[in-house]
């Protein structure tokens, strides 16, 4: 079947897993392919050979676009509105689309789309594993997962493509059109790209633009969507309130579907909880709608098995302290749903690249649960100053110094949380290089509980 963007002469904008995945699925279909990336040729060379193979042009460390004229120009999520080359291609005419987009445009199944501001991943995970369960067949997709260009290209026979999507991708995306689109939550992120959060909310919102009657759009209680749903799609809300189409409460996500109520219980499980008990009524309701029933997706959420670097308890000590790396929390909204789940007093590591201006939001909550901060990073004299008058702080500079620091002061019962509010990119490649070096630094000063450890192997080999 002929597809938009069969034959065309294209350019693609970065050699990462994204801009890989478009430029191979652009060749697959005949077109003429050309790939820019600002990198070492060298780090890429992995990339610049399958490229090659594919008989696709690569250019790396370029500065300008090539003089010749292009039919559509693909943009990895790294490259924001304001970029040099983006400019330049809206001064040629060129239109620009996401690879997201792009991907859809060739997928043949069906596709259930998760943005937010935090948790998307999980959802991700916790959908594709519960369809995969049931026997219907799933692939994480999108910005967590394979590339959709790449699963469109790879996998065309599964059933469904569980797809994250970031604001970053929706800046270049118009005609994506999800089955099922969920738009988690709503906090302030990414505010060093979007200009506000009026237009970031406009980004996570224009996920439905394109959806069609029929479909499910899935949305928090209480969020308004500004008139962005189009008519006929089925809207419905999630949350813990009593008036929500499907809610979480008492242990359970409730919902009706074709006059029918349904029951999902959730005890024992990871998403349990007042934070994650929200997340648990969309991703039921969206497996619902789906086509699965209410023991399958049970099976699923009890069967569960966290991401890495998510409030992951990675050690106990034998006087009873728990170490638990949450490293994902890169804003203050998440730190703040890290300390609301923490089960015990809390020792907070947080600090490094500072994302956001108000640091005053978490104030009152830090007081609620936290015994001390022990701060780390770029921002740690900031974070000193807005904090230590409402609870104790002190400047450690290091990770290796904070959780050596913590150590020293934790009793039993007390909870060392790695949740640092921040970016990673001023000590750390990424949030999870600063989660392994967490547990890494906690093995190795921690007087730890050898239970911990074979109990946590067991519950893996079960699994």
């Amino acid at each position: 079947m002929r597809g938009p963007y069969d034959q065309v002469n294209a350019l693609v904008l970065g050699a990462g897993a994204s801009g890989e995945a478009a430029a191979l699925l652009l060749a697959a279909r005949g077109g003429r392919v050309r790939v820019l990336d600002e990198g070492d040729g060298a780090a890429r060379a992995a990339v610049a050979g399958r490229l090659r193979q594919a008989g696709i042009t690569a250019h790396f460390g370029a500065g300008g676009l090539p003089e010749e004229p292009f039919d559509v120009c693909i943009a990895s999520p790294g490259f924001a509105l304001q970029h040099t080359w983006i400019a330049a291609c809206r001064v040629r005419g060129t239109p620009v689309i996401s690879e997201l987009e792009l991907g859809a445009c060739y997928w043949p199944g069906r596709v259930l789309a998760v943005t937010g501001s935090k948790g998307k991943s999980s959802l991700v995970k916790l959908c594709a594993d519960t369809l995969n369960g049931a026997g219907v067949s799933a692939s994480p997709a999108g910005n967590y997962g394979i590339p959709l260009s790449r699963l469109a290209l790879e996998r065309p026979e599964l059933a469904w493509a569980v797809t994250e999507v970031s604001s970053f991708q929706m800046e270049h995306t118009r005609t994506f059109s999800p089955d099922i689109a969920i738009l988690l939550n709503l906090q302030a992120d990414h505010l060093d790209r979007h200009a506000d959060m009026a237009e970031y909310k406009a980004l996570k919102l224009s996920l439905f633009a394109a959806m069609r009657p029929g479909r499910v759009a899935l949305l928090p209680s209480g969020l308004s969507h500004e008139g962005r749903i189009p008519e006929g799609v089925d809207l419905l809300r999630f949350g813990a309130d009593a008036g929500c189409d499907w809610a979480y409460a008492d242990h359970a996500v409730m919902g009706v579907m074709r006059g029918c109520v349904c029951k999902v219980e959730l005890r024992g499980s990871w998403f349990d909880n007042a934070v994650l008990g929200a997340a648990a009524a969309a991703g039921v309701a969206a497996l619902r709608h789906a086509g699965l029933d209410d023991a399958r997706i049970e099976n699923g959420l009890a069967s569960f098995v966290p991401l890495a670097h998510r409030m992951q308890t990675v050690a106990v000590s034998r006087q009873g302290v728990r170490y638990v790396d949450d490293s994902k929390a890169t804003s203050l909204a998440a730190t703040a749903a890290a300390l609301r789940m923490a089960q015990g007093p809390v020792r907070l590591i947080a600090g490094g690249l500072l994302k956001e201006k108000d640091l005053d939001g978490v104030k009152e909550l830090l007081t609620q649960t936290t015994k001390k901060v022990y701060l780390i990073g770029q921002c740690a004299e900031q974070m000193f100053q807005a904090w230590s008058a409402s609870v104790p702080c002190e400047v450690c500079g290091t990770l290796e110094r904070a959780v050596e620091s913590a150590r020293c002061d934790a009793l039993p019962g007390d909870v060392v949380l790695l949740s640092p509010g921040t970016a990673s990119f001023d000590q750390f490649s990424s949030y999870r290089e600063r989660g392994e070096r967490f547990t890494e630094r906690v093995r190795a000063v921690a007087d730890l509980d050898e239970r911990f450890f074979s109990e946590g192997k067991k519950d893996k080999e079960t699994q």
